[in-house]
């Protein structure tokens, strides 16, 4: 079980390493520099790659593009605080 819930705590940390691994252009594109896309990787893995995902499309984030960037915060936070409360 508790490799279970390690797996799970890190589903979007390995999503992101394997999308950042596969299209290295993609999150190239989102990003200038190659420590804002590590920094979330380790701290903020959902919103990270939510923003590499909405800066696909147009380049910009606009119209609802803001409340699915807000949604990932909030599930970020959210295991953050889940985490800290199991511990």
């Amino acid at each position: 079980m508790c490799l279970f819930a390690i797996l799970a705590g890190m589903f979007p940390r390995i999503a992101f390493a394997v999308y950042w691994i596969a299209r290295p252009a993609s999150v190239d594109a989102a990003f200038d520099t190659f420590i804002l896309p590590l920094l979330g990787l380790i701290f903020l893995p959902f919103t990270t790659l939510m923003y590499v995902f909405l800066m696909q499309g147009v380049g910009t984030i606009q119209g609802l593009d803001w409340l699915w960037l807000f949604l990932a915060v909030i599930l970020d936070l959210a295991s953050i605080g889940g985490a800290g409360a199991a511990n």
